[in-house]
C-alpha cells in the first residue's frame, strides 16, 4: 500500500503547504517526473528547460510539503542529490472535526488466530467438527488448523493475540480515551466443574490490565450456540467479561481492577495491539481458562476489540 496523507481544516499549516506546492504547473510537472525515477536538481532543470536555481526552489516548495524526498548518493564528482516521490495519495477533508463527538473503532479476532500460547494440560482446541488434533496435546496449538478453532481451554499458561491498530486509518489526529476487550470466558477443569475458580489477567502491549475472577467451568447445560458435534460432559458455555482501560484506570465489568492507564498503553505509537489472557505464575487461583467463539458458548461473538477516541 502506497503512503497516504491525510489533511483537513484542522490541519492548517500542512493544508496551507500541500496547497502551495500543487500551485503551480511547473511543480507538478516536476512531480510527474520523479514519479517513477529518481532524478537531479539538473536531471530536472534540463527536461524543465528552466534554471537550475529555479528548480531548486520548487523542489523545495515539494519537500516542505512532503511531496518529495531527496537522497544523496554518490557520484563520480562527490554526491548527488536526488529527488523522488515521497506521496502516493492525499486525502483532504474541509471540514474541521468536533473535537466534542467521539468515534469508535472495532475488530472481532477469531479464538484460533493467536499468535503466541504456553499451555498446559488440560488443553485443547477444537471447531464445529469437534476437536482439533489431540486432546492435551501442546503441539496441536501449533497445528495450521488452529486457525479454524471457535473453542480453546488450557488449565494454566496464556494466550495472545495481535490486533491490528486502526487508530492508523483515521485521517486525523486523535485522542483514544477507552480501550475496550470483550469474550465469554471462563475456567478449566477435567470435564467440568461449575465451583472451580480462576483468577484471568488480561495484558494489552505487556501492561496488566486487571484480573477476573471467573467463579467456575460451566458444563450442567448446553451452550445455547454449541455445534451437534460437542458433547455433554465438556466445558458447554462462559461468561461475557469486558476489560476497559480509561484515562482513570483500568476496569473488569465495571469495577476497578488495575492502575494502567489509556496513557499507559502507547496506542498511537504501535502499528498492532498484543493483547494476552491467562494466569499469572503466582496467582492465587491457578484454574486455567476456556475461550469460547462465535459457534460455541452463549454469545455470538469472537474477541472483540473497541477503542474510543476524539480529535485531538
Amino acid at each position: 500500500m502506497g503512503k497516504v496523507v491525510h489533511l483537513n481544516l484542522g490541519k492548517e499549516d500542512e493544508l496551507v503547504k500541500t496547497a502551495h506546492a500543487l500551485s503551480s504547473p511547473v511543480r507538478l510537472r516536476i512531480l510527474e517526473l520523479v514519479n517513477t525515477d529518481k532524478l537531479s536538481i539538473a536531471d530536472i532543470a534540463r527536461k524543465l528547460q528552466i534554471p537550475a536555481s529555479s528548480a531548486a526552489l520548487h523542489i523545495k516548495d515539494l519537500q516542505e510539503a512532503d511531496l518529495v524526498r531527496i537522497e544523496t548518493q554518490p557520484g563520480t564528482r562527490g554526491s548527488v542529490k536526488l529527488c523522488t516521490r515521497a506521496m502516493d495519495k492525499i486525502d483532504i477533508r474541509l471540514t474541521e472535526m468536533d473535537g466534542n463527538v467521539s468515534d469508535t473503532l472495532s475488530v472481532e479476532m477469531p479464538i484460533g488466530a493467536y499468535t503466541d500460547c504456553q499451555v498446559r494440560e488440560t488443553c485443547g482446541i477444537a471447531d464445529v467438527d469437534g476437536i482439533i488434533g489431540s486432546d492435551d496435546e501442546e503441539d496441536t496449538f501449533f497445528l495450521p488448523e488452529r486457525l479454524k478453532a471457535q473453542m480453546l481451554w488450557t488449565s494454566a499458561g496464556y494466550v495472545e493475540y495481535q490486533f491490528p491498530n486502526k487508530l492508523r486509518t483515521v485521517p486525523y489526529r486523535t485522542k483514544v480515551t477507552s480501550l475496550g476487550i470483550c469474550m465469554e470466558i471462563c475456567s478449566e477443569a477435567a470435564g467440568y466443574q461449575d465451583n472451580w475458580k480462576s483468577d484471568i489477567t488480561l495484558w494489552i502491549n505487556g501492561k496488566d490490565c486487571g484480573t477476573f475472577t471467573s467463579p467456575g467451568d460451566f458444563g450442567s447445560r448446553r451452550g445455547k450456540n454449541n455445534p451437534p458435534s460437542w458433547s455433554a460432559g465438556r466445558t458447554q458455555y462462559g461468561l461475557l467479561t469486558t476489560w476497559t482501560v480509561t484515562d482513570e484506570g483500568s476496569f473488569v465489568n465495571d469495577s476497578r481492577a488495575a492502575s494502567t492507564t489509556i496513557d499507559d498503553l502507547d496506542l498511537l505509537s504501535r502499528s498492532r495491539i498484543t493483547v494476552r489472557i491467562g494466569n499469572k505464575e503466582d496467582a492465587r487461583n491457578i484454574g486455567g481458562f476456556n475461550l469460547f467463539g462465535r459457534a460455541f458458548g452463549d454469545y455470538d461473538q469472537d474477541i472483540v476489540l473497541r477503542m474510543t477516541y476524539l480529535p485531538a
